[in-house]
Order: C-alpha cells, then sequence, then structure tokens
C-alpha cells in the first residue's frame, strides 16, 4: 500500500455514477410489462434491455422525436410480434 494517495481529481459519492445509461421513472401498461418480462425470460435477458432495445430501433427508423401516443403505438406493434 502506498504511503499517499492522490485524491485531487476524487468525487464524492457512496458510488461512482455509471455512464452510457440514466435511470428514468416511466409509466407503462401493465400487459407491455408482462409481455416484455416473458420475453426476456425466454431469451435469458431482461426485460428493460429489450424495451431499451424496440425503442433504439425505432428511433434508428425515425430521427423524429416520439411522444407518448406514438411510444404506445410502438410499444403495442412490438407486443404482437411476440404474440
Amino acid at each position: 500500500m502506498r504511503k499517499e494517495y492522490d485524491f485531487s481529481h476524487g468525487k464524492r459519492g457512496a458510488v461512482a455514477k455509471s455512464t452510457g445509461k440514466t435511470r428514468i421513472t416511466i409509466y407503462l401498461d401493465d400487459d407491455i410489462i408482462e409481455a416484455y418480462r416473458k420475453k426476456g425470460d425466454g431469451l435469458g435477458q431482461g426485460y428493460q434491455t429489450l424495451i431499451n432495445e424496440a425503442l433504439r430501433e425505432t428511433l434508428r427508423k425515425s430521427n423524429t422525436a416520439i411522444d407518448a401516443k406514438t411510444l404506445r403505438k410502438i410499444l403495442r406493434e412490438e407486443l404482437k410480434k411476440i404474440g
């Protein structure tokens, strides 16, 4: 162990901030969440990852911003695909 450590670039906090992802609160219909959970279980992935991928694919197809109505439509279309 060193006798001295340089903390001049250190940041206060209990946990270092992760990069690339942001925690948000969003309300989704129960049936949407349940369908993605089932799909995720079948694929061995998390449902949040699958929802993120569906949103990313939609944004890739269209560079325009989406509103809540459009988001619901997209999620319902994705649910139809998975049965």
